[in-house]
């Protein structure tokens, strides 16, 4: 497996429990989409698998290691074959964008060559190709701060393209894009673990964008693993379960993943 939970449970230090007994193994190649409401955990169970934060309770598995029972030195090894996209990815202001997406591979270059890599960027053409990928190609010598936030997430994504790693964790990839451009964006990440046979485990808040994509749906709420089915088992009682008192339910309607040719600008 390339990730596997076992009792596993988190509790910050003001004693707010953010996930309880969470137990689940996910295998090669996979993708995995988890949704429920705001607060339920989904971003809590991502930083724990990226080993940002270590468990209360329970073991994990990541990579066919347990990572907090690593050295500190083979932990970061472990971190060097995860790609993690953020929502807001932390991209520095006036960091040019091809040295953004190049920084994909810090994790496995060597100190003199990374630090070469911020003054004269090494595999212009790698970055440029990972953005062809996104419809963002123009954008490779532009500051990060001249971006909009579907454009930053867009890059974020395309560092990991370039990374190439293992195992992809993506929290809201897609959050600030709008609806076509976010269903070609997961179409691209979908093809990329679909050819080189990788993970994909994603938190996402549009119900329709997580069946459209992922053959398998995770639902949390209130810091449980409370449904793990596959997408076409997923219907309507499910999705009230999952967001009662929301406001605004879902509905189990897949939406088409559009694939255009000329996608809008964002």
């Amino acid at each position: 497996m390339i990730l596997k939970l076992s009792g596993v449970g988190l509790t910050h230090a003001n004693g707010q429990v953010a996930l309880s007994d969470i137990g689940l193994a996910i295998a090669p190649g996979e993708r995995v989409a988890i949704i429920g409401p705001s607060g339920a955990g989904k971003t809590s169970l991502l930083r724990l698998l990226a080993t940002a934060q270590r468990p209360s309770a329970g073991r994990i598995e990541i990579l066919g290691a347990d990572p907090w029972a690593l050295s500190a030195a083979a932990r970061q090894r472990l971190r060097a074959r995860i790609g993690l996209i953020h929502q807001t990815p932390p991209l520095p202001p006036r960091q040019r964008v091809v040295t953004a997406v190049l920084a994909g591979k810090l994790g496995q270059w060597s100190l003199p060559r990374s630090l070469l890599n911020l003054v004269h960027p090494l595999d212009t053409a790698g970055a440029a190709a990972a953005l062809a990928r996104l419809d963002l190609s123009e954008k490779l010598f532009e500051h990060c701060d001249r971006l909009s936030g579907g454009q930053l997430q867009r890059v974020g994504i395309a560092r990991v393209l370039y990374q190439e790693p293992e195992l992809i964790l993506a929290d809201e990839p897609v959050s600030a894009m709008d609806p076509v451009l976010a269903g070609h964006t997961l179409g691209v990440l979908s093809e990329e673990t679909a050819r080189r046979d990788i993970t994909l485990l994603a938190s996402l808040h549009a119900v329709d964008l997580a069946l459209a994509h992922f053959p398998r749906i995770l639902g949390v709420r209130a810091g449980r693993l409370v449904f793990d089915l596959p997408a076409a088992a997923l219907g309507q009682p499910e999705l009230d379960a999952l967001y009662a008192n929301e406001k605004l339910q879902p509905t189990a309607v897949p939406a088409a993943a559009p694939q255009p040719s000329h996608i809008p600008r964002c």
